[in-house]
């Protein structure tokens, strides 16, 4: 290199380094928890509008919540009992337990998805957590399934299933299937501002889900040809860990729980991995 070149090379200015630190880098779930936490206020606000909007011209109000489920429970009583002849030990209880589980997940699910198209233009105009339309579809699922344990709760008193101290481990099955709702409701979310059509696929698929599970039928009907496809099923596992204590008065087994707990952790994290890759592209998707 000649003295010219060095001269040249020497006057030109250095570019500054950049230095990152990653220590400072906060994983995203707990950035996006963090501002959840800063709008938990307007979380509370669009629970109490999906709750005050459902039954705002309802004469009964909020007690649809406990009838729905109740006249469910009558219509499938007199069908399995009576038409097919399940011989399934005080089925009245054991079909409303099942039903009250699965309503918060699949109102979970699928609120999650209307709740974010809703919120569409509110996304667009001031900043929000992406994240807290699904958490508003978990909270008023939550309120949805608690008021329905109190009809349960009389349907097992009237039908003689006693109400044991088994009740009070409850909160863990609902806890995991909250995590595996969330986590589902997240990931769909995600699909959902990118391909609308999947809100109406995702009822078609509900629907069979439902069946697959042992929900309004005894598991001991299914073939022992067919047990390895069920136990494929979250909800199969969790659906045993919330009835176990409720219905029949002692814990589900330990490998029930165990799958009920990694299906709830896994799906959970997938989803809001899923869900936070791609947050930031969801307010001009929508």
């Amino acid at each position: 290199m000649s003295v010219r070149d060095r001269f040249v090379n020497s006057s030109e200015p250095k570019k500054a380094e950049v230095i990152y630190d990653s220590a400072n880098q906060e994983l995203p779930f707990i950035v996006e928890m963090k501002e959840l936490w800063r709008y938990r206020d307007l979380l509370v606000q669009l629970i109490k509008r999906n709750i005050k909007t459902r039954y705002k011209r309802s004469v009964l109000g909020i007690f649809w919540t406990m009838l729905n489920p109740l006249m469910m429970m009558l219509i499938l009583t007199f069908v399995f009992s009576e038409v097919f002849r399940f011989s399934t030990k005080h089925y009245a209880a054991y079909a409303l337990a099942g039903l009250s589980l699965w309503n918060f997940f699949s109102q979970t699910t699928s609120g999650a998805m209307s709740e974010l198209i809703w919120g569409g233009n509110l996304i667009r105009r001031i900043y929000i957590p992406r994240a807290i339309f699904a958490f508003t579809a978990l909270g008023t699922g939550l309120i949805n399934l608690l008021l329905s344990l109190i009809p349960l709760f009389l349907i097992m008193l009237i039908t003689g299933v006693p109400l044991r101290p088994t009740i009070l481990i409850l909160p863990i099955p609902i806890i995991l299937t909250a995590m595996f709702a969330l986590g589902v409701a997240l990931y769909l979310s995600r699909v959902a501002a990118f391909f609308a059509d999947v809100l109406e696929m995702y009822q078609i698929f509900l629907a069979a889900w439902m069946y697959l599970t042992p929900i309004i039928y005894p598991k001991d009907i299914i073939p022992g040809r067919l047990r390895w496809l069920f136990n494929l099923n979250p909800m199969y596992h969790l659906m045993e860990v919330y009835r176990a204590p409720l219905y029949v008065g002692w814990l589900a087994g330990p490998k029930t729980t165990l799958a009920a707990a990694v299906a709830a952790i896994l799906t959970l994290v997938f989803g809001w991995w899923s869900f936070s890759r791609k947050a930031d592209e969801i307010a001009y998707r929508i």
